[in-house]
């Protein structure tokens, strides 16, 4: 048997400063519409919830392939998911646990329980509200409507 592995998981094994996270940005919640923000070398030590809604924005604004996403206003983040963790069944967002939903922008990422490789939703919470109280989408090939 080999000695030399490190037998921890990855989200263990990594510093809580150079940690990766996933940003899920949501344009529609109806049509499941989102595209992911992969965030290198973040430091979760350091890094606030406003912090990371920056980070995001700018991307989105700076970077290639986002101008379908530069007319949404983004307020909210809601942690989605964490690495090993349960998924939730909704493909576009954890509806369940709104006391997920990160609302109060001072706070480090570390006291929230990040770790590497956490993935969070950013989307706009007055759309958030609406789809919670209809989650019915649009997206089908058929043209029917489901309800999620």
């Amino acid at each position: 048997m080999y000695s030399d592995f490190d037998d921890r998981l990855r989200t263990d094994a990594v510093p809580l400063q150079d940690a990766t996270l996933t940003v899920r940005i949501i344009k529609s919640f109806e049509y499941r519409t989102e595209k992911s923000l992969v965030l290198q070398h973040i430091d979760l030590t350091s890094t606030s919830v406003a912090h990371l809604k920056e980070l995001a924005r700018e991307a989105i604004v700076t970077q290639s392939g986002w101008k379908p996403y530069r007319n949404i206003v983004l307020d909210t983040l809601k942690l989605y998911t964490q690495a090993h963790g349960a998924k939730t069944t909704n493909l576009i967002i954890n509806l369940e646990n709104d006391d997920w939903i990160l609302d109060d922008d001072t706070k480090l990422l570390v006291d929230l329980g990040f770790k590497n490789e956490t993935e969070v939703s950013f989307f706009n919470k007055e759309l958030y509200e609406a789809f919670k109280a209809d989650p019915t989408t649009k997206w089908e090939s058929d043209g029917v409507e489901s309800k999620v």
